[in-house]
C-alpha cells in the first residue's frame, strides 16, 4: 500500500468537490517554518564589490543571493534538470509523482523522488528528512502552502540561498565563491554544471574531497542538458574538459580591520556599505606585505588613504597581514595612539604664517635654545645659524618649530588640531613647546584627517567610510594652507622615486619607535606607519627611510599621474626676503626686545665662566659676528683699539679673575669672566 500513495495523492489532487475543499483547507492551516533566512554578514566596496564576509551564528557560510545576481544559464540548467514545470505547477508536480510512483512498483524500490524545487526548498527550510514517507508527506504540505503565500520567485531564490553544497557552504553564492573565487554571476557551463549537482549529494561529490564523483555527477548533469535542448554538444564537449576544482578557495577578507571596525558600529546591519575600493585595498595590503619582506616579524604597518575633496577613505591597511603571530596583525594600526614625530611641524608653520609672526622667506635663528629645563636640539646636533623658515620646514629643523610653537603657544596648536578633526592624548594633560617635536598621542587616521585639511586649503574635511561627509572647520586660512603645500612640494623624493612635485613630510617619535610619511596631492592624500605595535624601538628606523618610499609607491597605485596642487590663493604674498615688511623680514619673537640682535659681536673664546692656565703664555681672544673696528677691554680697561682681525693675542694678563668685554663699531658688545691660572 505504501507504494501506491504517489497515485492516490495525485487523485487526490485531481479530485473534487467535498474532497477537495478539505484538502484546501488542510494546506491553508499548514503553518509555515520561518521564511527569513539567517544570511552571513558582509562588508562592501564602494562598487558592490565583497570585501569580507561573516558566517552565520552556526559556522555555515550562507551568502546573501537572489535570482538577478545568478548567471541565466544556471537558472536554465537547474531547472531542467531538478523541475522542469516549476514555473506552471503548484509545488507538487503530479506527473513527476506519477512517474516516481511507477519506477517504484515496476522496481520494488524508490528510483526518483519526484520532488520539486519548492518540496526541496520545504525541506531545507525545516532541514527535514527525506527517507519516510511522513516527511515526504510534510514537505508535500509545506510547498503547496509555501506555493499559495508567496511568490515562485521568492521560492527560487529560497532554494538558490539554502542549497546545500559540501561542508560549511550553504547557497550558490556561497558556493562559487568557494569553488570558484568568484560571483555566480557569469558561470560557465561547467561551472553551472556543477553546482547543478552537487546538492544532491553534497557531502558526496564534494570536489574538493571527491573529484571522481563530483566529475561524475558533473558530466551526467551536462548528458542531461545536451538532451534537453538547454546546451549545444560542442558546449558540453568543452565542458567536459574543464578541471574540476579540488581546493576550496578562502572567502574574500580585503580590508578586514576596517571592515570589522564598522561592523561593530553596526551590529545589526547584514551589509555594509564602505568607501574602500577593492582593487587598491588589495594592491596596497600586497604593498604592505612586500615592503616588509625581509625585515623583522615585529615589525607592521598600517596604510590609509583617502579623497581630501571628499573625506572618503579609499582604502585602510591596518598591518602587515591580518594573522596572529609576532608582528600582531589583529592589532589595527590605523586607529593606535602613538607619537607623530615631526608630522606636526607643517601645522605649526601655517599657524605661524597666519598670525603674522613668519612668512616662508622669513630667515629664522637656528641656534642653541633652552626654555627652562627644555633645551630642543635638532636631530644631527647641529645648529645652521640664520635660514629661511621654508628652508627650517623641508629639513625638519626642531629648535625653529620650538621657537614658532612659544610664540603661538601650545594650547593653542591642540585647539587647531581639534579643530582639524584630531582627537591628540597628552601625557600628563597639559601641552608642553614639545608637542611641536610628537610629544602627543595621535592616530594614523588622526595624521591623515589633519593632511586632508592642509590639502583642502585650510578647511577641514571628515574622513569616513560609511555614510556622507560632514562640513568641518576652518584649521588654518587658504593662504597658509598653500604655502606649506608648496614647500613640502618641494622636498626632494626618496632614492628611486619619481621626482613628481609630492607634498610630504616625514615623521620620526623619540627612540625610533615610529616611522611615519604622510603626502598629497590635488585630490588625495596617504599616511604611511611602520613600527612595532607593541612600541618597543626599532633602532635605526627613520621615517624617510622606512615609510617615505612606502608613501611613493602608494601613490603610484593609486593612479598614474599625480594630480596637481592648486595654484596660490590671490591674497597669497609671494615675494622675496628683502621685499618683505621689516618686522617679517628676521623672526625674533616676544621677547625681542631684551635680546641682542643676531648679529652682535661674540666672545667665542674663552668661554664665560671658563678657567685657563696660561703658563706664562699670553691669552687669546677669538671674535664671532659684529662689525669692526674692535675694541678689547680686560676688567674695564682698554688693552686693544681699532682692531680688525677675528683672533687676538692679548699677552701676559696676570692671574685671578678677569673680565673681558668687546666692543664693536654700532657699540654693541658681549662679556665674559674667567679665572685665570
Amino acid at each position: 500500500m505504501k507504494r501506491l500513495w504517489p497515485v492516490l495523492l495525485v487523485a487526490l489532487l485531481l479530485g473534487g468537490g467535498a474532497l477537495r475543499d478539505g484538502f484546501d483547507r488542510w494546506v491553508d492551516r499548514t503553518e509555515l517554518p520561518p521564511l527569513i533566512v539567517d544570511t552571513s554578514a558582509e562588508a562592501r566596496d564602494r562598487n558592490g564589490v565583497l570585501l569580507r564576509a561573516y558566517t552565520v551564528a552556526d559556522g555555515l557560510w550562507r551568502l546573501l543571493v537572489a535570482r538577478d545576481g545568478v548567471d541565466d544559464g544556471y537558472i536554465a540548467m537547474l531547472l531542467a534538470y531538478e523541475d522542469k514545470r516549476f514555473w506552471r505547477h503548484h509545488g507538487i508536480d503530479p506527473w513527476a509523482l506519477v512517474r516516481a510512483g511507477g519506477q517504484a512498483l515496476w522496481n520494488g524500490r524508490i528510483v526518483s523522488g519526484g520532488s520539486t524545487l519548492t518540496m526541496q526548498v520545504a525541506r531545507l527550510l525545516e532541514d527535514g528528512s527525506t527517507g519516510s514517507w511522513a516527511g515526504k508527506l510534510r514537505q508535500m504540505r509545506v510547498a503547496l502552502a509555501l506555493e499559495r503565500r508567496v511568490s515562485k520567485d521568492a521560492i527560487l531564490d529560497l532554494y538558490l540561498q539554502l542549497a546545500p553544497f559540501g561542508g560549511n557552504i550553504e547557497g550558490v553564492r556561497a558556493a562559487s565563491l568557494s569553488y570558484f573565487g568568484k560571483e555566480p554571476g557569469r558561470l560557465t557551463p561547467a561551472e553551472a554544471a556543477l553546482l547543478v549537482a552537487l546538492p544532491q549529494s553534497p557531502e558526496a561529490r564534494r570536489p574538493d574531497r571527491h573529484p571522481q564523483a563530483a566529475e561524475a555527477a558533473r558530466g551526467r548533469v551536462l548528458a542531461r542538458m545536451q538532451e534537453a535542448g538547454v546546451l549545444r554538444a560542442g558546449d558540453v564537449a568543452a565542458a567536459a574538459y574543464d578541471p574540476v576544482p579540488r581546493t576550496r578557495r578562502a572567502f574574500p577578507a580585503l580590508a578586514a580591520h576596517a571592515a570589522d571596525h564598522a561592523r561593530s558600529l553596526q551590529p545589526d546591519r547584514g551589509r555594509i556599505d564602505l568607501t574602500l575600493e577593492a582593487g587598491l585595498q588589495a594592491g596596497l595590503e600586497e604593498l604592505a606585505e612586500l615592503s616588509l619582506h625581509g625585515k623583522s616579524e615585529r615589525l607592521s604597518i598600517a596604510i590609509l588613504v583617502a579623497d581630501h575633496r571628499s573625506g572618503e577613505v579609499l582604502a585602510s591597511v591596518g598591518s602587515r597581514r591580518f594573522a596572529q603571530g609576532r608582528g600582531q596583525g589583529f592589532v589595527d594600526m590605523t586607529h593606535a595612539l602613538r607619537s607623530p614625530g615631526s608630522t606636526l611641524k607643517p601645522l605649526v608653520y601655517a599657524m605661524g604664517f597666519d598670525q603674522g609672526l613668519i612668512h616662508p622667506e622669513t630667515l629664522i635663528n637656528d641656534r642653541p635654545v633652552a626654555f627652562g629645563a627644555y633645551a630642543p636640539r635638532n636631530f644631527d646636533g647641529r645648529f645652521r645659524g640664520q635660514i629661511k623658515v621654508s628652508t627650517a620646514l623641508r629639513e625638519s629643523l626642531n629648535i625653529p618649530v620650538v621657537l614658532l610653537t612659544e610664540e603661538i603657544g601650545p594650547g593653542r596648536l591642540m585647539a587647531a588640531l581639534r579643530r582639524s578633526g584630531v582627537a591628540p592624548v597628552i601625557p600628563g594633560g597639559k601641552p608642553g613647546l614639545a608637542v611641536a617635536l610628537g610629544g602627543v598621542g595621535i592616530t594614523l587616521r588622526d595624521l591623515v584627517q589633519l593632511y586632508a585639511g592642509l590639502a583642502n586649503g585650510g578647511q577641514a574635511v571628515r574622513l569616513h567610510m560609511t555614510g556622507g561627509a560632514e562640513p568641518g572647520e576652518r584649521i588654518v586660512s587658504r593662504s597658509a594652507a598653500w604655502q606649506v603645500g608648496h614647500i613640502l612640494s618641494g622636498l626632494v623624493p626618496p632614492d628611486g622615486a619619481p621626482r613628481n612635485h609630492l607634498a610630504y613630510k616625514t615623521g620620526t617619535s623619540y627612540g625610533h619607535r615610529d616611522a611615519w610619511a604622510v603626502g598629497f596631492d590635488g585630490s588625495h592624500v596617504i599616511g604611511v606607519w611602520i613600527g612595532r605595535p607593541d612600541g618597543t624601538p626599532v633602532p635605526g628606523a627613520f621615517g624617510g627611510d622606512l615609510a617615505a618610499p612606502v608613501l611613493f609607491k602608494a601613490f603610484q597605485r593609486l593612479k598614474p599621474e599625480l594630480d596637481p596642487l592648486p595654484p596660490p590663493p590671490p591674497e597669497t604674498l609671494i615675494v622675496s626676503t628683502a621685499e618683505l615688511p621689516q618686522p617679517l623680514q628676521r623672526f625674533r619673537g616676544r621677547h625681542a626686545v631684551f635680546e641682542p640682535e643676531p648679529d652682535t659681536p661674540k666672545l667665542a673664546f674663552p668661554p664665560n665662566g671658563a678657567r685657563l692656565s696660561l703658563d706664562g703664555g699670553g691669552l687669546v681672544l677669538k671674535l664671532r659676528d659684529g662689525v669692526p673696528p674692535f675694541t678689547i677691554l680686560a676688567n674695564g680697561e682698554p688693552v686693544l683699539t681699532g682692531y680688525h682681525r677675528r683672533q687676538a693675542d692679548l699677552g701676559p694678563v696676570g692671574k685671578g679673575f678677569v673680565s673681558l668685554s668687546v666692543i664693536d663699531a654700532k657699540g654693541r658688545s658681549d662679556r665674559v669672566d674667567l679665572q685665570l691660572e
